[in-house]
């Protein structure tokens, strides 16, 4: 036995879908205009993940650039088929619908197949049925006229594997569970016990949000619905409730008849999500030929025991990331803004440091700044960077905790009348707010050191030997979602902008760390 703690992936994983082959699960989430693009995971037990890299990783594969942090990628699906893995997206910023495949899910990964106009709306998936023929399965607005925002529909079409396209007619197979819902969306299909089974979301990705279950003998017509639906929700818990917003869930079975689903929930602190949705794990069992997610309680546990041997990974999914720079390649959990590249970076211009270009481009634009954050995972943390930066004038680099290009806190070494400074900039709603000025001499390694409790938190900077509380009791609700908006979580990391100008100045980060802390 083993137990996992949810969330199974703690921090800005939304839109889980799950794949087995064989003994390994293999997890996928949403990476937006964050490049590289979806995660992918390993598990061995489903309580411990390792991230074995990331599918979108060159960019021949995605284009993300001018769109806003929640657009590109939006709910990706895993599948597993014959000896290949399939990965099936949106591109919201350009290109719609997409498949790429890999034998190895490590990658690489083949360049896009899109599926051009006729593959409609968001969130696509994958079925295989028995004869061995795919299906996508998608989502579009009302084929007999939307009635309001949101009136949308699940169909489906074959695809022809090998060219690649859609083929054949498509065929409307659901609407909505409950009369009036928003948003029919996230679809899956499976086929167990002779019925074509479709688990979907329906309410929103917000306080409505919930799972859905509709059935078919037969896959070209319309589904009946499961007559308990939603077969899952919190939102009869209220907001006050510690997870909220669950839904948009995918099944896997372990092969030997037990049944899981991942989902998307949110952590709320001070009734706000800094981290966006993150992916839990539930049990599903089956009454009746409908699904039953965690008989008994109705919603997500803190624990969930499994019949799996313990499986560990070197490298697995956890509360502390520390990353050096001795490697000749980027750690897959550093994310970069709509592209990760050696025009903004470079690990071999001065061995064991991070060397990130002080470009033109700002993040309080909608650009590709010189930014690699890595995710918010806990409402207590601490974070800290070295850095060693003599700025020019207007030209800036530091740390940055980041929600999207209008709200986030710049913690930065900056120039100000000659004199080196440490600055700290809290960004709302896309104008500047300066917190305070610390002189911190004119050269030398400065340490940047951000503490956060419950959604306050306080900055040191450390230079010269001397360790200065530069500010303090600074309110972080600004960069949650139910104030910023959006699809994402925060991240934190490194940061430098020349903030207009191309000098050709750079500033070299020695670490990035992060840290959960005791509440």
């Amino acid at each position: 036995m083993v137990t996992a703690l949810n969330p199974i992936l703690c921090g800005f994983y939304p839109d889980p879908s799950v794949c087995r082959a064989g003994e390994d699960y293999y997890m996928v989430n949403s990476s937006f205009s964050y490049f590289p693009g979806v995660p992918i995971f390993h598990s061995r037990d489903l309580a411990h993940w390792e991230q074995t890299g990331n599918i979108l990783d060159r960019k021949e594969q995605v284009w993300l650039k001018g769109g806003e942090i929640s657009e590109g990628i939006f709910a990706p699906t895993i599948r597993h088929h014959n000896g290949i893995f399939y990965m099936v997206t949106t591109n919201m910023t350009r290109g719609g619908n997409f498949v790429v495949t890999a034998q190895d899910p490590a990658g690489p990964w083949s360049d896009p197949y899109y599926l051009g106009e006729e593959a409609q709306g968001i969130d696509p998936s994958l079925f295989f049925d028995t004869d061995g023929k795919c299906y996508y399965v998608g989502t579009r607005p009302n084929s007999q006229g939307m009635r309001y925002n949101g009136d949308w529909e699940i169909w489906v079409q074959e695809l022809d594997l090998d060219d690649m396209k859609l083929v054949g007619g498509s065929q409307v197979i659901w609407k909505e569970a409950l009369h009036g819902a928003l948003w029919s969306e996230g679809p899956h299909l499976y086929k167990i016990d002779g019925y074509y089974y479709l688990i979907y979301a329906e309410g929103g990705t917000g306080p409505e949000h919930s799972i859905c279950a509709a059935r078919c003998r037969n896959l070209f017509q319309m589904f009946e619905g499961c007559p308990r639906n939603p077969v899952f929700t919190h939102r009869d818990l209220g907001l006050s409730y510690p997870v909220v917003y669950a839904g948009h869930g995918d099944l896997v079975d372990d092969g030997e008849g037990n049944w899981y689903i991942i989902m998307l929930a949110s952590r709320r602190c001070r009734q706000h999500s800094s981290m966006g949705r993150e992916s839990f794990l539930a049990k599903v069992t089956w009454e009746n030929g409908w699904p039953v997610i965690n008989a008994g309680t109705g919603r997500l546990c803190d624990r969930v025991e499994l019949p799996f041997e313990e499986y560990r990974f070197a490298d697995e999914i956890s509360h502390h990331d520390h990353l050096h720079f001795h490697e000749g390649e980027l750690d897959d959990r550093l994310l970069g803004l709509q592209t990760r590249n050696e025009e903004q970076y470079s690990l071999g211009a001065r061995p064991g440091f991070l060397r990130l270009y002080a470009r033109e481009e700002r993040i309080i634009d909608k650009v590709n700044a010189s930014y690699l954050g890595i995710r918010q995972k806990d409402y207590c943390f601490e974070v800290s960077v070295g850095v060693e930066f003599v700025p020019r004038e207007q030209e800036s680099a530091g740390l940055v905790y980041y929600q999207n290009h209008e709200n986030h806190l710049r913690m930065e070494i900056t120039e100000k009348k000659g004199r080196r400074i440490f600055c700290v900039t809290a960004h709302i709603h896309g104008r500047d707010q300066i917190m305070s000025e610390t002189p911190i001499g004119q050269e030398g390694m400065a340490e940047i050191i951000l503490r956060a409790r419950e959604q306050t938190a306080a900055v040191w900077v450390k230079a010269g030997g001397q360790k200065t509380l530069a500010a303090e009791d600074i309110s972080l609700l600004p960069y949650t979602t139910e104030e910023a908006g959006g699809f994402v979580g925060c991240t934190v990391g490194m940061y430098a902008s020349a903030n207009g100008k191309s000098n050709g100045n750079y500033a070299d980060f020695a670490w990035l760390a992060y840290d959960a802390l005791q509440a």
